[in-house]
């Protein structure tokens, strides 16, 4: 299973439009080779560096239920699925902002072998908690954002 941006390479750049005091849009993102037996897809997108300033990893994105023959987000767009609860308090995407430096950010696409029966309030915390134990495959597109001067 992969997961990829037609607008950034593994490792390389976000582009200043899906920052959070920009266009704040999300990325376009494609899935490619979602195992068979997946009921459904989970997408999480992180920013692991804000844990040396903030304490914890920021949670930007998370998207639940997501149908597994669905190869593709349009930019700032879910096909399908339920979005929920980010660390801004928002429903939906909260595009990057750290308050210095570059961080990296990490798209993770899980194939589920369920679909969840979880609120639609539900944060990444309460998402991984309902797919413990039924994760089939994972896979990570990781890029760097670095704050708007």
């Amino acid at each position: 299973m992969r997961i990829s941006s037609p607008q950034f390479e593994q490792g390389g750049h976000i582009p200043n439009k899906y920052g959070k005091l920009l266009e704040n849009k999300s990325p376009p993102l494609k899935f490619q080779d979602v195992p068979p037996s997946s009921k459904s897809l989970v997408l999480a997108v992180d920013d692991p560096d804000s844990k040396k300033v903030s304490g914890k990893i920021w949670d930007h994105w998370i998207v639940w239920n997501i149908d597994p023959t669905v190869s593709k987000f349009p930019e700032d767009s879910v096909v399908d699925g339920q979005e929920g609860i980010n660390d801004f308090k928002e429903r939906g995407w909260g595009g990057p902002n750290p308050p210095e430096g570059a961080h990296e950010y990490r798209f993770i696409l899980y194939a589920v072998d369920v679909e969840l029966d979880i609120p639609k309030d539900s944060k990444k915390k309460d998402v991984y908690t309902a797919i413990e134990g039924h994760v089939i495959e994972k896979s990570e597109l990781r890029a760097y954002f670095s704050p708007v001067s």
